[in-house]
């Protein structure tokens, strides 16, 4: 069963492919959805721009409300120039530069996350050069397994992002003494695609636990940033079209210790573009091979990286051919590389060139993340409304 209509599988046979093709009904369901569970508790969420920047998708994500979590210069010009807030703005990245932090401080954003002792004395010298003062959150590394792809996990201490528990006695020295920078929050991070929740609950441990020794230290923490992660189901996105937010946002309602007066904020980005993007791709031949035929495909990992960094699977339909005789096939690009492939000994009906093929899920880190290697060109795109 396909997720796309007649109507719209014909108008497909008349667009050009590869191309990316947005649901934004489906968008605004799960934007509706994020917003009224997160609204619960009083919950801040910033949208995590490196899912997915198209400015379209932003435009909508903006007007639901939310916040913007970035981590470049150009996420936050682009942020603030599509209308969200600049108070809702935060800014997060390991190897900030100077015309980078710079931008945050012109604009007047809610808060950097910070990853070091350098960090926070570049961002104040800056800072006393403009004569601003920053508000910086520090990101502190839980050393909490995300339990996803070694790739995409950021909260143990062997990874490059944070400031390891053992470092604060120096960290909170140092930012007596920085005149132009104003201690605002803590930032956590474990991971991204995570979808067992009692590495949340874990997270929630460590989190009390250095809230303690801030208490401890008589460091008052207006916020409490415990970032994103929370993964959706590649296998049956019609199934679970939309993340269920609720037991989400309830485990940290459960766990979480916070202090009176504290503000809870969640950077979130997968979870609310993924199911809302389709890679749209035609057959350009069917090559026989040894154990199984090679279907290739006009889109390559150029349009779709994903499966060949991370060897991610997405789900692959034949949308024009839907319920032919079942056949493996190696469902492969047309990039000179041998790890251009969006998937091995796929079980899908019997396909011939012509074909219309959709790649699911693809509405977060996909046309984010393309490609003009081999002077490919630029990924088109095209929304529900237009179809």
């Amino acid at each position: 069963m396909t997720a796309f209509s007649k109507d719209i599988i014909n108008k497909f046979v008349h667009t050009p492919t590869p191309f990316y093709y947005y649901n934004l009904e489906l968008l605004d369901k799960t934007l509706h959805s994020l917003k009224q569970e997160a609204d619960k508790y009083g919950y801040q969420v910033h949208y995590a721009l490196k899912a997915n920047a198209n400015q379209n998708i932003l435009s909508h994500i903006m007007k639901s409300g939310f916040g913007a979590d970035c981590v470049s210069g150009n996420e936050v010009t682009r942020a603030a120039e599509t209308g969200f807030a600049n108070n809702k703005i935060v800014f997060a990245g390991v190897g900030k530069s100077d015309k980078e932090i710079k931008t945050g401080l012109n604009i007047n954003i809610h808060s950097f996350n910070c990853e070091s002792i350098q960090e926070l004395e570049v961002i104040n010298q800056l800072a006393a050069e403009m004569n601003k003062i920053a508000p910086v959150a520090l990101r502190l590394n839980p050393n909490v397994s995300a339990n996803t792809h070694k790739y995409i996990t950021t909260g143990l201490e062997e990874n490059k992002f944070g400031i390891n528990q053992w470092e604060l006695e120096s960290i909170t020295g140092k930012l007596k003494s920085l005149n132009n920078i104003r201690l605002i929050g803590l930032h956590f991070h474990i991971g991204s695609q995570i979808t067992d929740l009692n590495a949340f609950k874990s997270l929630c441990i460590k989190v009390n636990e250095f809230q303690q020794w801030f208490r401890n230290h008589h460091i008052e923490i207006p916020n409490l940033n415990l970032g994103g992660g929370l993964g959706v189901d590649y296998h049956e996105p019609d199934t679970h079209a939309i993340v269920d937010f609720a037991p989400f946002f309830k485990l940290f309602h459960d766990f979480l210790e916070v202090n009176p007066g504290q503000k809870v904020h969640f950077e979130l980005g997968r979870a609310v573009v993924a199911q809302c993007g389709s890679l749209i791709s035609k057959v350009l031949y069917i090559k026989n091979g040894v154990n199984t035929d090679f279907m290739i495909l006009d889109a390559g990992m150029t349009e779709l990286i994903r499966p060949a960094l991370y060897q991610a699977y997405h789900k692959i339909e034949n949308i024009t051919n839907p319920t032919g005789k079942l056949q493996r096939y190696d469902v492969v690009g047309p990039i000179c590389e041998s790890s251009d492939c969006f998937g091995k000994a796929q079980l899908l009906p019997a396909t011939k060139r012509g074909d219309l093929i959709a790649i699911r899920s693809t509405g977060a880190y996909g046309e984010v993340m393309s490609s003009n290697y081999n002077l490919r060109e630029n990924v088109k795109t095209y929304y529900s409304t237009e179809f």
